[in-house]
């Protein structure tokens, strides 16, 4: 979808065009789902109802359906009732081209154009700079964010997008959407079944990517979601940063580092990112990802060819003709 010279005002946000356009890209592949066909029989009147809520200013939002999905490790999900994940919709689809002009090229989590794949290439292009392909020496700093989206702080988002966004009536409704959930801790969290959630961690995390690239000077920088990496052939260097990185973390997002997911390793010993470990002239899946693999496909049997059909395409990137072989690919 392209998105060319769109108004941002909170008028044009909650504009009834634009409710309706957000329930076109909302309903995508959630027809047969009961809750929406319940909103969906009665659309226009849902929608009149829920433009009048908030051009007066008396919508608030709902509670959320919480339930557990394992991908690979157990994950608490979400979910917001239809008329609030429209709303999701309708203001994500107008602040993302906003939030998306400011945000590095090397940001790879939730942008159109980007995602895992392009983070991969990305990472090889990089690794081939800094060993001048394979000639020198390449380490590799990982970090995890611990317990990304639960410690995601409110008063530290809302005052990046008070920043941003000049609105008062969309910041409200902003408001109104991350204080709708609170994690273990009072003012902490969002929650992982909002799709504004995902654009959110990412003007969040949009702090710390600047700060990496101009203040750090960390050029061969990328991070996808929670994970990032810096590669340099200066081991002592990447060492350094540690400190000043683990202080704008806490300082600034009132983040913290995963302390069992930071190491710097060399590139010739294999790292691990993004669901592969990369090597200088290949990479294979990781072992649990290859686990999490045959489980699917042994519980999807041959009925499922959607499931196999996406294997095959996230098999293409790597080094896995033995496994595709083994798995019927």
């Amino acid at each position: 979808m392209a998105y060319v010279n769109i108004d941002t005002s909170y008028e044009c946000i909650i504009s009834i065009p634009n409710l309706l356009d957000a329930w076109q890209e909302f309903v995508r592949g959630k027809k047969q789902r009961k809750d929406v066909q319940e909103f969906s029989r009665h659309l226009m009147a849902h929608v009149l109802i829920l433009y009048e809520e908030l051009a007066t200013k008396r919508y608030n939002h709902g509670g959320y359906h919480a339930f557990r999905i394992n991908d690979p490790k157990p994950r608490d999900i979400h979910k917001a009732h239809v008329r609030d994940r429209l709303v999701h919709h309708a203001l994500y689809r107008m602040l993302y081209p906003v939030f998306d002009r400011i945000f590095i090229a090397d940001s790879y989590s939730c942008r159109i154009g980007k995602g895992t794949h392009k983070a991969l290439q990305r990472f090889r292009q990089f690794a081939g700079k800094v060993s001048r392909n394979n000639t020198r020496t390449c380490w590799v700093l990982k970090c995890d964010i611990r317990k990304f989206f639960a410690s995601i702080d409110h008063a530290v988002l809302f005052s990046i997008l008070r920043a941003r966004v000049s609105d008062e009536k969309t910041l409200a409704l902003l408001a109104n959407i991350i204080e709708s959930f609170s994690s273990t801790e009072p003012g902490k969290g969002l929650p992982l079944g909002n799709l504004t959630s995902q654009l959110l961690v990412n003007v969040y995390m949009n702090e710390f990517d600047h700060f990496a690239k101009h203040t750090l000077k960390a050029k061969y920088y990328i991070r996808y979601a929670d994970d990032f990496v810096i590669l340099s052939n200066n081991r002592e260097w990447l060492i350094e940063l540690l400190p000043s990185i683990e202080e704008f973390l806490g300082t600034r997002l009132a983040l913290s580092l995963h302390p069992k997911k930071v190491s710097i390793r060399t590139l010739a010993s294999g790292v691990d990112f993004l669901g592969w470990v990369h090597f200088p002239r290949h990479r294979v899946l990781r072992t649990a990802t290859k686990r999490r693999m045959k489980r699917t496909l042994r519980e999807a049997g041959d009925a499922d060819d959607s499931v196999r059909a996406s294997y095959r395409g996230m098999l293409a990137h790597g080094n896995t003709f033995k496994l595709r072989q083994k798995l019927e690919l």
